[in-house]
């Protein structure tokens, strides 16, 4: 009930002010470190993902993500970049059993992951099944962590309502987790500026935001960034990048 009055609270002080949001000014290369650069879809082929490390490797984006299958093919292609591998877990429905989202964490750290992105237990979450929700959290995140890496928590905003986006935000927070995220790009909508405000409040200096789903253009990342957005998700990287002035 305490994570309900805190969203709750968060949520009344955010509808009481204006959403003025201005957006951020970066430069190509910043904006591209931190742009996760994402190939998702599942008819994707090996030569994409080579391809995609290609344009990471030539743009410097903060990462590449990708499911787990397809780890190992990128650390290889990646090597000597410093550009990490981050491998989606539980995706995209976020209801895989607790230990087997810690274990396919697991696996795609030995394939040489250094970020992992997990879905929340949506449903869960929307009936305040909040011990469940954080432990399912905690046990991915102590895996990443354990090996160094850092855990990112998908919480689907367009499933939610500003209430249960602020809760999710916070037991994000309760578990360890280094950065909540909008969307997997797999339901009716992706990221908004107004979603991206909304989780900034609710996790304020404690965690990362990272904005995915929908975002194809410069303008839009810029105005994810001034909401409060410190990662961009997105398949558009290259497009997003050279859209910069």
């Amino acid at each position: 009930m305490e994570i309900q009055k805190e969203a709750a609270e968060i949520v009344e002080r955010f509808a009481a002010q204006e959403l003025a949001v201005e957006p951020a000014h970066l430069s190509a290369s910043e904006l591209a470190a931190i742009i996760d650069h994402t190939l998702l879809s599942p008819d994707a082929t090996p030569n994409a993902f080579e391809n995609l490390c290609a344009e990471a490797r030539e743009y410097g984006f903060a990462s590449v993500c990708v499911q787990p299958y397809y780890v190992a093919l990128c650390v290889r292609a990646l090597e000597g970049t410093g550009i990490p591998v981050c491998s989606t877990v539980g995706f995209p429905l976020g209801s895989t059993l607790p230990a087997v989202k810690a274990y396919e964490a697991r696996q795609a750290l030995k394939k040489g992951a250094r970020e992992i992105d997990m879905v929340m237990n949506v449903g869960l979450l929307k009936v305040g099944g909040y011990a469940a929700v954080v432990d399912d959290i905690a046990a991915v995140v102590e895996v990443a962590h354990g090996a160094d890496a850092l855990c990112k928590v998908i919480i689907e905003t367009a499933l939610l309502t500003d209430e249960e986006k602020a809760a999710a935000c916070l037991l994000i927070v309760e578990a360890g987790a280094d950065y909540c995220k909008s969307s997997t790009g797999f339901a009716p909508g992706g990221a908004t500026v107004r979603d991206v405000a909304l989780m900034r409040a609710a996790v304020g200096k404690r965690a990362g935001v990272k904005a995915a789903g929908g975002i194809h253009s410069y303008e839009e990342a810029m105005m994810m960034v001034g909401a409060g957005a410190t990662r961009i998700g997105a398949s558009h990287g290259v497009e997003i990048v050279e859209g910069a002035p």
